[in-house]
């Protein structure tokens, strides 16, 4: 009997251990320097996305832009996150990052301040959407610029788009109308 009961227990602790995270335990930084726990978003269907100002995918802050407006009253959000991370592609200040947004693309989604997508110094979150273990999806790298991480209702990672998949790509709108 001890050893059923002490196998029983093992089990629940490894079961509760493998349990993988939802983003709502990430805390970041907004673009003008105030915290955000993102557990703000609960029940929201949440798009994730590097972004860089000099980059040939660019211009899809526009299209990003147009799906946050068309969207935003039925629970949908974009958190973008500038990234220098590729060729040097978003070597501005937030400041700086923020006033181009704005100018350019008239960016009103909210906007995360700088961080590292990959290698040594990767953002916890972005630890966390690229690593199985934590976000229980799968193990994957951020390619390049404008990739998207769609996350559903319940804070869990459902699908990744690389930066060649445009945000208003039919796979990503029947995934926010579904």
């Amino acid at each position: 009997m001890k050893k059923i009961f002490l196998g029983l227990a093992l089990l629940s602790a490894s079961f509760v251990f493998s349990q993988e995270k939802t983003i709502y335990e990430f805390t970041v930084e907004t673009i003008d320097g105030e915290e955000v726990n993102l557990s703000k978003y609960k029940g929201k269907k949440v798009m994730i996305v590097n972004t860089a100002s000099k980059c040939g995918y660019t211009s899809q802050y526009e299209q990003l832009q147009t799906l946050y407006e068309k969207y935003e009253s039925e629970g949908f959000v974009i958190l973008g996150f500038p990234s220098n991370d590729f060729m040097k592609q978003e070597p501005g200040s937030d400041e700086e990052i923020a006033a181009f947004c704005e100018k350019n693309y008239g960016v009103t989604f909210p906007m995360m301040s700088k961080v590292s997508v990959k290698g040594n110094d990767i953002s916890p979150l972005y630890k966390y959407l690229t690593t199985e273990a934590q976000n229980g999806h799968s193990d994957n790298q951020v390619k390049w610029n404008f990739q998207k991480y769609l996350i559903g209702t319940d804070g869990n990672l459902e699908h990744i788009y690389y930066s060649k998949t445009v945000p208003t790509d039919k796979v990503i709108i029947d995934w926010i109308e579904k």
